[in-house]
């Protein structure tokens, strides 16, 4: 299974929720740049639940990513699941079966996070790709 990885940038921008949900339920547009053997740029939708454990959260989130993935160009939809269990990390990025376009048809894979000291943000991801 082929393996890229490499940084990317994210800015979170908050976003209003429905006025029940306030205080516990956080909104977030996401906008990404990837770098390396994904040369690509992202939007998506995060929704996260707070509880008043510290360290206890989760979110899910949806983005769309559109470049070239070691140089075969299109788009691909990615889902998100995170769970934080007082500060033990569950986190599961999942390329959306069928979701790929242009070069990309057929792509399939998981991506994993690593935010390292300074929090700079880096992808890890296993895919694979018929052959094309």
């Amino acid at each position: 299974m082929p393996h890229v990885e490499g940084p990317f940038n994210v800015t979170l921008s908050p976003q209003p929720v429905h006025e029940a949900a306030e205080g516990q339920f956080g909104r977030m547009a996401l906008d990404k740049q990837f770098h390396g053997e994904l040369q690509a740029s992202s939007r998506g939708e995060m929704l996260a639940a707070m509880t008043q454990t510290k360290g206890s959260a989760g979110y899910v989130a949806l983005e769309k990513v559109e470049g070239t993935l070691a140089g075969r160009s299109g788009s691909f939809l990615m889902v998100h699941r995170g769970l934080m269990d007082r500060g033990r990390a569950d986190l599961s990025v999942t390329v959306v079966p069928d979701s790929g376009t242009g070069e990309l048809v057929g792509l399939s894979g998981r991506m994993s996070i690593d935010v390292r000291e300074g929090g700079a943000h880096f992808y890890l991801f296993d895919y694979e790709l018929p052959e094309g």
